[in-house]
């Protein structure tokens, strides 16, 4: 008897579970859905590539000494403008006039050589002729002419080896004075120093490599960002494109340039390519200085008027439930309400497609979509139009049909 009783009871508690169940079951289907839409829109709309970049010169010299010794004096120091042939340092000069001296002294020494050898050899020449004229009335022997002939030709030959020396010192007289001349270190171009490491009294040593003494910039007025683009956006990149980029110590501040350079070297870094993609921007009021890290977009495509959708609503993908009917070739919902998905932007482009809702189904709308930005999408082709709303995102609520947009 207490069997039956027990089960009695267990069958009931089993059957009002069942019928509560069964009626929130009811309750959930006949609960009103609110979808959340967006309008499609007319507006500008721009394909960034984005990338981030170094603030430097056009043009950057260094500037630095053939010869060895101490700075005696610097004209120049930070931030100096300086002319091209504008002497910015001296190194000191007296060893160097010393040497230049020196070979003055030489030069004048195998001048006056040669000068004694010209003599001698007219002396020579003279001698040989009276001895052949003597040679015809047999007044001397032939063994005489020939040994002035001798003494002559040595007397040509030590004149010519006279004059190359001669040449050889003047050479290095030359040398003396162009190093002499070299220290005086001269600016080779029209900038401003951007860099000086050296000091007045300091010793630079040019034997094996030239020291670099200053960093001049060419024009602080043009300068370029120096950034790496991806080899997945650099086919978006080319030449003349307008790019927009920011700095730290401007975070308020929009600087403009152009696209000048899109260089075919490869940079690999940790098996990362990337290719070197130089942007001119104008610096007339020297706000940017060398070494800045900027923030770089480059406009790769643009629309003034693009018919526009949210991204989020090609994301977008409803349950089964809430469909009106799904076009062949589209893929099965993931069983989620109100799921995004984050795949790449490969499945994004392959999606094209659009829910629009009709009541309480949703109905997709095939779309071909264009170029996008971190927002929107260009509509290219399909059946909506400005004003129109798509569905961006869906949750059951007890108020209907919220829309935001």
């Amino acid at each position: 008897m207490r069997q039956k009783k027990h089960t009695l009871i267990v069958l009931l508690v089993l059957g009002v579970g069942l019928a509560l169940g069964a009626w929130w079951y009811v309750r959930e289907r006949r609960r009103p859905v609110a979808y959340q839409t967006a309008r499609v829109e007319r507006g500008p709309l721009s394909r960034l590539v984005i990338a981030t970049g170094t603030v430097n010169p056009m043009a950057t010299v260094q500037v630095g000494t053939y010869v060895s010794g101490p700075i005696k004096e610097l004209f120049v120091d930070f931030n100096s403008p300086v002319e091209q042939g504008q002497r910015v340092a001296k190194i000191d000069p007296a060893p160097f006039a010393t040497r230049v001296k020196a070979a003055e002294a030489n030069l004048a020494n195998a001048r006056a050589k040669v000068e004694m050898t010209r003599a001698d050899l007219a002396l020579k020449k003279l001698t040989l002729e009276r001895n052949r004229a003597l040679l015809a009335k047999n007044l001397v022997s032939q063994n005489d002419v020939d040994t002035a002939k001798s003494l002559y030709d040595q007397a040509v030959a030590q004149l010519a080896i006279d004059q190359a020396a001669m040449q050889q010192t003047e050479a290095s007289l030359q040398e003396a004075r162009v190093n002499l001349a070299y220290t005086d270190i001269i600016s080779p171009i029209d900038g401003v120093v951007v860099s000086r490491n050296v000091d007045v009294g300091q010793t630079v040593a040019a034997s094996f490599q030239t020291p670099t003494l200053f960093l001049i910039a060419q024009d602080l007025t043009k300068m370029q960002v120096d950034t790496n683009v991806s080899e997945s956006d650099i086919g978006m990149v080319q030449e003349g494109q307008r790019a927009a980029f920011l700095v730290d110590a401007y975070p308020e501040r929009k600087f403009w340039g152009a696209v000048t350079q899109v260089r075919n070297a490869p940079q690999i870094v940790q098996n990362v390519v990337t290719y070197d993609v130089v942007v001119s921007v104008d610096n007339t009021d020297l706000a940017l200085k060398p070494g800045m890290t900027a923030n770089i977009s480059i406009i790769s495509a643009h629309r003034d008027n693009a018919l526009k959708v949210p991204l989020a609503a090609l994301r977008f993908r409803p349950p089964s439930a809430h469909r009106a009917g799904t076009p062949k070739g589209q893929a099965q919902d993931h069983g989620q309400l109100g799921v995004q998905d984050a795949d790449s932007k490969k499945a994004e482009e392959q999606r094209r497609q659009v829910w629009v809702a009709n009541g309480q189904k949703l109905t997709p709308v095939p779309v071909q979509v264009g170029i996008s930005d971190e927002t929107d999408a260009e509509l290219l082709q399909g059946p909506l139009a400005e004003g129109d709303t798509v569905v961006i995102g869906i949750h059951a609520t007890n108020d209907g049909v919220s829309q935001t947009t």
